[in-house]
């Protein structure tokens, strides 16, 4: 089998398939640790601002720094977690993060997206990190098209504020693309579930097997 990293994210829009494949990869090889996503390694600071209105503090009472500063520490504290000899399986890498939080500044300081990339990675500067392989999944490549795909897949209209949240996050993840911050980008869009899942293990260095076993 080839050498995987000490680190593999799926990182996406809501409704992209993270879950999914993460738990399909979690099955599929006894190394693989999931650790799950930031706040789940860090909750007090989390709990604290969602005990009023969770939904108010991230997008109206929060600065970027404090977000962003809440999104690495998890980030740090989750990658403390994984065990010796294991590949840690990230909900959300680094990444996406930094994705995240750029988009939040973009729809509470209304800064275009490149203004709250630079302020965002400005805030997060060289912070030390494991390798990670870091796969982006996309329902689209049109960020447009994109979303359509993804909010129709929740069931409910996003309401308030999150579609606009939503979209821009599209936009800045293309933006992301665009600079290289992603180790692989699989477009799922038209594609069954397994051919995706195809993708993703070729990107993290395990084969397709019929038994499941990678060698």
């Amino acid at each position: 089998m080839a050498q995987v990293p000490d680190f593999v994210s799926l990182n996406g829009p809501d409704n992209v398939g993270k879950t999914t494949h993460l738990v399909r990869l979690a099955e599929r090889w006894d190394c693989f640790q999931p650790l799950g996503a930031v706040h789940e390694h860090d909750p007090e600071p989390w709990a604290r601002v969602a005990s009023d209105d969770y939904a108010r503090w991230w997008f109206d009472t929060s600065t970027t720094v404090e977000l962003t500063e809440m999104l690495l520490v998890g980030h740090a504290k989750r990658a403390a977690a994984r065990e010796a000899e294991r590949t840690g399986l990230l909900d959300r890498g680094l990444p996406m993060l930094l994705a995240v939080a750029t988009a939040t500044c973009v729809v509470k300081d209304g800064l275009t997206v490149g203004e709250a990339f630079k302020t965002v990675t400005g805030i997060a500067g060289s912070r030390a990190t494991a390798p990670e392989t870091a796969i982006l999944l996309l329902p689209s490549l049109d960020a447009e098209r994109g979303y359509a795909i993804t909010s129709a897949r929740e069931g409910r209209p996003w309401t308030g504020v999150y579609p606009a949240y939503q979209k821009t996050l599209h936009a800045v993840l293309l933006h992301q693309v665009d600079h290289g911050a992603y180790t692989a980008v699989v477009d799922c869009e038209g594609r069954s579930l397994d051919d995706i899942h195809a993708d993703v293990l070729g990107h993290v260095g395990l084969p397709r097997l019929t038994d499941g076993s990678p060698r």
